[in-house]
């Protein structure tokens, strides 16, 4: 799906939610809720379709690539606060989502362990980058002459400046042509370094893909100074000792932004780059052994906990059925609905399911089941003081839905508060428990009370349907 079929989509969803809310009781309320449900529920499952293919599994349950960098040592000796800061660097860099759960661990006082789950060919080659690349970004003049002293030292008339030196510039390709070289005299020392870039961001520019670059406070007025100071003249923004883009100045710039662009990089280099950039490495490093790894748990360790899991399941399924009887179908129908939501968000965003994951889903499923729990009984209580089971629907819904959102509140911001401060499976679970919570509250508070009202206008579920307690 791309990603323009896929905002239109979100964006119709958006509008049908508010449309939703907008609208009082009644059969169009009913038609949004069920469009809303059809829509979620198929986008769900085309995000999660085929499921081997599209799930990513943890390092606990399916394995998957382990690498051993070794840190470079230059000029200073190695120390601690070298392998610390490449431990956090390489860690924002594999898992900049926060999503990915790898294992990331030092080893020794010049090594670290990298193990990231679910990578295929290309992404092992991508993860191959992003852990090696020291991402050093520079900012240097281009001798201010318009390319006159090149020219000159070519024909032998000149020689080069002692602080310039003679770089290759490769312009990006237009269209099936070849790319064009371009000799530019360049400053040695840079004019600005990449340590005060405090963010870096991927967007789509005039010339395709390009990476935005924010500086700190020093670093813009530095950047402006020299901006200011050579208007007309280009400056070359460098990256590992390549020359990315050579732009003319064309005004001073204050506002402390930059733009690294070209139109020679995809989604996917743009993104990489900005990670890069955004968490440069201060000691070089070099990959020193690459292999698989197989699941940190053993196969039955796995087998008893996916088994329990779905006994778990069933026995709930069950039990809600024979104790509310066709209301409890409605609940199951919901519940069902939520897992579709809760497996489709997950795969959407590219989370890694791991078995403390799988956990984060069965303790929604109970939250699930409690909050249809608290509608029902709510709804015995109504019953019991002599309202009709169509007037004691709206009551029950309107009265219970302070506990369900309290109480479902109160989770997400320790969900929040767990994803923010935890790593490694405690993220895992902190995730499928925070989009759990949310399709928690769409199924019972839309889908279950929209199906149930249905089912009451139309005649489908009467009172005596173990709704009423017995007297």
């Amino acid at each position: 799906m791309t990603p323009a079929l896929t905002f239109f989509i979100g964006l119709v969803m958006l509008v049908l939610f508010g449309w939703y809310f907008a609208t009082d009781q009644g059969p169009r309320k009913r038609l949004l809720a069920a469009i809303l449900v059809v829509l979620l529920v198929t986008f769900s499952i085309v995000a999660i379709w085929p499921p081997k293919e599209k799930i990513t599994l943890g390092l606990d349950i399916k394995g998957g690539t382990s690498f051993l960098i070794r840190l470079v040592p230059g000029e200073k000796p190695l120390s601690k606060a070298m392998l610390d800061q490449a431990v956090e660097v390489i860690r924002k860099r594999v898992d900049y989502f926060g999503t990915g759960e790898p294992i990331i661990s030092p080893v020794g006082s010049d090594r670290i362990l990298v193990q990231i789950p679910g990578l295929d060919t290309a992404k092992i080659q991508e993860a191959r980058d992003q852990l090696s690349r020291v991402a050093k970004l520079e900012f240097r003049m281009v001798y201010p002459d318009n390319g006159q002293r090149l020219k000159a030292i070519d024909e032998g008339k000149e020689v080069i400046p002692p602080d310039y030196r003679i770089e290759v510039y490769k312009h990006p390709p237009e269209a099936n042509e070849k790319p064009v070289e371009e000799r530019l005299l360049v400053k040695k020392k840079a004019d600005l370094g990449g340590n005060h870039v405090t963010q870096a961001a991927a967007g789509y520019g005039n010339e395709g893909w390009e990476v935005t670059l924010k500086f700190d406070s020093e670093g813009a007025k530095k950047f402006g100074e020299i901006t200011e100071a050579n208007v007309g003249h280009r400056f070359a923004i460098v990256l590992d000792g390549v020359i990315q883009s050579a732009p003319v100045i064309r005004t001073a710039i204050y506002g402390g932004n930059a733009v690294i662009s070209g139109g020679h990089m995809d989604e996917r280099e743009a993104r990489a780059l900005a990670s890069v950039l955004e968490n440069p490495l201060q000691t070089p490093v070099s990959i020193e052994e690459e292999r698989s790894v197989s699941p940190t748990l053993g196969m039955d360790s796995i087998r008893v906990s996916v088994v329990a899991g779905l006994i778990g399941l069933a026995l709930t399924l069950i039990c809600v059925a024979i104790y509310y009887k066709f209301a409890g179908l409605v609940v199951n129908l919901a519940l069902i609905v939520n897992l579709i939501l809760l497996l489709g968000a997950l795969t959407m965003f590219h989370f890694v399911l791991t078995l403390p994951g799988v956990a984060g889903i069965i303790l929604t499923i109970g939250m699930a089941v409690d909050a249809s729990v608290l509608i029902y009984e709510r709804l015995r209580e109504e019953m019991a003081a002599g309202k009709s089971l169509k007037a004691a629907m709206p009551a029950a819904y309107n009265k219970a839905f302070s506990s369900i959102f309290d109480a479902n509140v109160t989770t997400l911001i320790t969900a929040v508060i767990l994803f923010l401060n935890a790593r490694g499976p405690v993220k895992g679970f902190a995730i499928t428990l925070r989009l759990g919570i949310l399709a928690s509250l769409f199924t019972a508070l839309i889908v279950g009370r929209n199906v149930l009202g249905w089912s009451v206008d139309t005649g489908r579920i009467k009172p005596a349907l173990n709704l009423v307690p017995a007297h």
